[in-house]
C-alpha cells in the first residue's frame, strides 16, 4: 500500500464531500479524516478545521489544483 500523506484540511464537511466525489470520479485515492472527536463535541474541528485529507504523494499537486478550482467557483 502506498504511503498517504496530508495535503488538505478541510474547513467544513461539504468541501470534504465535494472533494472526495471529484477524486472518487478521478480514481484518485485518498482517505478523509475528521477531526471530531465525540469526548470534546467537535473542539478540535473549531481549532483545527473540520479534518483533512490523506492522499500518496505523486497525486499531491493534482489535487491541490482541484482545490484551488473548487475555491474560485
Amino acid at each position: 500500500m502506498e504511503d498517504f500523506v496530508k495535503i488538505i484540511i478541510f474547513d467544513n464537511e461539504v468541501e470534504a464531500r465535494h472533494m472526495e466525489a471529484i477524486l472518487n470520479e478521478r480514481n484518485i485515492p485518498h482517505l478523509i479524516r475528521s477531526y471530531h472527536d465525540l469526548v470534546y463535541d467537535g473542539l478540535f474541528q473549531t481549532q483545527k478545521g473540520w479534518g483533512h485529507l490523506e492522499a500518496p504523494e505523486e497525486y499531491r499537486e493534482e489535487i491541490e489544483e482541484i482545490c484551488d478550482d473548487l475555491s474560485r467557483e
